[in-house]
C-alpha cells in the first residue's frame, strides 16, 4: 500500500535530536564532534587511505565503523549550545519574486516560481539585511501576475501584524530576530537557525499574536467582470463574509470597472481549516453581473495555531547544525593533517566509563627521554617488545619542547609480516625506531621512553605545561576506549593541516 513519512515526523525527530543532548527523561546522552584520518592518501595499511582518489565516498557498515575509529584523533563535547535547528537561508533581494506561503503546495499543485513540490522547499520567508525573518503573506498575485511580482521593498521593523506594501503589493509578517552569537555559530551562506525556545523572551508576542485559523490575505484568482451596484460600476462592497467552517470572517472588495480590483481582509475570524469568498448577484448588494462572468478567490490556510504560533513547524525545522571550535587545547594534535570529520555518541573512556569531559584525545602517547631527535609527521615508528613481538604505529605528532610523541595505529598494520600480524602496544623502555616510506630509518639516534615519568604536566624552564593526558611510567593511554560508542556521522574531505595559530570551527548540517 502506499505511504509516506510525513515532514512533521522528520521535524520531530529533529527536535529529539535536539532535546537528547540534555536528556529525555532519565536518559543522558554524550556527543562529540571529531576530527580524523591523518595523511588519507598514502596506501601502504590495508583498508586506510586512497591515494589516487580521496576524499572518497563515505561507507556504512561494521567493518567501516571500526576503521573510523581507527583513524581518530581528537574529540570535542557537543553542549546544547552548540546545536541549533535551522532551515534553508534566502536573504531579500530587490527585484526577486518570492513564493508566497500557501497550504496548498503539492505534487499536483507546485509553488509558481521554485516549482517546489512542498511549502518547505519553497522560498516563502526572507531574512533582511537586519537578520530579521519575515513570513510572505501575499507576494502580489493576481490574474495578470499569476505567480507574484518582483518585491522592491525590504521588510524592515517587528510590528507583530502583518505589514503590506502600497509599492510591490507584498504582505510580510514578522517572525523572529537572529541575535549576534547566533549569526557567528549557526548562520552560514546556505542555512539559519531559528529560535532554540519559541515563546520565550524574545519571541514571546509573535506567539501569542497568533490566531488558530485566523485568515490574512485572499488572492484574486479571476477578477470578474460586469458588476454593478445602483447603476454604479465603480464601488466598494463592505463586510463580505468569508465563508467555510471558521467563525467572523470577512473581507472589503473593491470593484472598478465593474470587475474586481483588489480585496483586503477587514476580519481574518478564527477557526477556518477551509474558507471561500463569493461574489455574486443578489449577495452582498450586488444587483446585477449582467453579461459578465463572477470573480473567484483562493483563501490560504494558516498552519494550525496560525502564522507565528509554532515557528519550528511553519518554517519546516527538520535540520540540525551541530557546531564545534577547536582553537587551542592539550588534547588536540598540531602539526599534522585532517581529512575527516564525525560525530560519535556515547563513547566510553579507556577504563570503560561513560565520558563527559570537554575534550579528548583518541591517541596513545609516548614521553622520551633525553634529547631525542625530531619524528616526522606520519612516519612509521616501530619498538620490539618481546621475543618476536614488535609494535608498530604511526607519528600522528611530535612535539620537541615537551618530548611527547602522540602515535596512531590504524588496525591494518597489523598484516605487516615483521609486526608479526598482530597489533601490540608500545611499551617498555627499548627504543622507538622510525622509518620513511622506502624502511628507510628516519631518526638517528633513535628516542628512547622516558620510564621515570608519571604524570601530565611537565615543566620547561619556568613553564608548566599540560599535556592532557596521564602518564605512567613515560606511557599514557588513549582518553578514549577504541571502538565504543556509535559513529553516526561521517564527513571526508580534503586533507587541511592544523597549525598552533589556527582555530578550525566546524558547522555540520545534519538532514532528517
Amino acid at each position: 500500500m502506499p505511504a509516506i513519512i510525513t515532514d512533521q515526523f522528520r521535524i520531530l525527530n529533529a527536535d529529539t535530536f535536539t532535546k537528547s543532548l540534555t536528556g529525555i527523561g532519565t536518559t543522558t546522552n554524550n556527543y562529540y564532534s571529531f576530527l580524523a584520518h591523518p595523511n588519507p592518501t598514502f596506501d601502504d595499511v590495508e583498508n586506510y587511505g586512497d591515494a589516487s582518489n580521496w576524499p572518497t565516498e563515505p561507507m556504512d557498515s561494521f567493518q567501516q565503523e571500526n576503521l573510523y575509529h581507527d583513524s581518530m584523533l581528537f574529540l570535542k563535547r557537543i553542549t546544547s549550545q552548540d546545536v541549533a535547528k535551522v532551515v534553508p537561508r534566502y536573504d531579500w533581494t530587490s527585484g526577486v519574486i518570492y513564493d508566497m506561503y500557501r497550504n496548498n503546495y503539492d505534487i499536483d499543485n507546485e509553488a509558481p516560481q521554485t516549482s517546489a513540490k512542498t511549502l518547505y522547499d519553497s522560498k516563502f520567508y526572507v531574512m533582511n539585511s537586519e537578520y530579521r525573518v519575515y513570513l510572505c503573506i501575499n507576494n502580489g498575485s493576481n490574474p495578470s501576475f499569476t505567480g507574484g511580482q518582483k518585491s522592491i521593498v525590504e521588510p524592515t521593523g517587528t510590528n507583530i501584524q502583518p505589514q503590506t506594501s502600497s509599492t510591490d503589493g507584498y504582505t510580510w509578517k514578522y517572525l523572529f530576530s537572529i541575535n549576534p552569537s547566533e549569526i557567528i555559530k549557526f548562520t552560514t551562506d546556505d542555512y539559519i537557525p531559528v529560535p532554540s525556545v519559541w515563546g520565550d523572551a524574545d519571541t514571546e508576542d509573535v506567539k501569542n499574536a497568533a490566531q488558530d485559523g485566523h485568515i490574512e490575505t485572499i488572492v484574486i484568482l479571476d477578477r470578474g467582470n460586469g458588476y454593478a451596484k445602483g447603476g454604479l460600476s465603480n464601488f466598494t462592497v463592505n463586510n463580505v463574509e468569508i465563508e467555510g467552517d471558521g467563525t467572523g470572517g470577512e473581507a472589503t472588495i473593491i470593484i472598478k470597472g465593474g470587475e474586481v480590483d483588489n480585496i483586503v481582509v477587514s476580519n481574518g475570524g478564527s477557526g477556518y481549516t477551509r474558507a471561500f469568498v463569493r461574489l455574486i448577484s443578489g449577495k452582498d448588494g450586488i444587483t446585477s453581473v449582467g453579461a459578465g462572468q463572477e470573480a473567484s478567490f483562493e483563501v490560504p490556510i494558516p498552519p494550525r495555531g496560525g502564522h507565528g504560533f509554532d515557528i519550528y513547524r511553519e518554517l519546516g525545522s527538520y535540520r540540525v547544525m551541530i557546531y564545534s571550535k577547536y582553537d587551542a587545547d592539550p588534547d588536540y594534535v598540531i602539526g599534522n593533517d585532517f581529512s575527516r570529520v564525525g560525530i560519535i555518541k556515547n563513547p566510553l573512556g579507556f577504563s570503560g566509563s561513560l565520558i563527559n569531559s570537554s575534550t579528548a584525545t583518541s591517541l596513545g602517547a609516548i614521553k622520551l627521554a633525553g634529547t631525542p631527535p625530531d619524528y616526522p609527521i606520519n612516519s612509521r615508528i616501530v619498538q620490539e617488545v618481546g621475543a618476536g613481538q614488535t609494535a608498530m604505529g604511526y607519528v600522528a605528532s611530535y612535539n620537541s619542547e615537551t618530548k611527547v610523541l602522540r602515535y596512531y595505529q590504524p588496525v591494518g598494520i597489523s598484516t605487516f609480516p615483521s609486526a608479526g600480524f598482530t597489533l601490540n602496544k608500545f611499551s617498555g623502555t627499548n627504543v622507538i625506531d622510525s622509518f620513511d616510506a622506502n624502511n628507510n630509518p628516519n631518526v638517528t639516534p633513535a628516542g628512547s621512553p622516558d620510564a621515570s615519568f608519571n604524570g601530565n604536566t611537565v615543566t620547561v624552564g619556568s613553564k608548566s605545561i599540560s599535556l592532557g593526558q596521564g602518564f605512567t611510567a613515560g606511557y599514557a593511554n588513549p582518553d578514549i576506549k577504541i571502538y565504543s560508542g556509535d559513529i553516526i556521522y561521517i564527513d571526508n574531505r580534503a586533507p587541511i593541516t592544523r597549525s598552533s595559530s589556527q582555530k578550525e570551527e566546524v558547522k555540520i548540517v545534519v538532514e532528517f
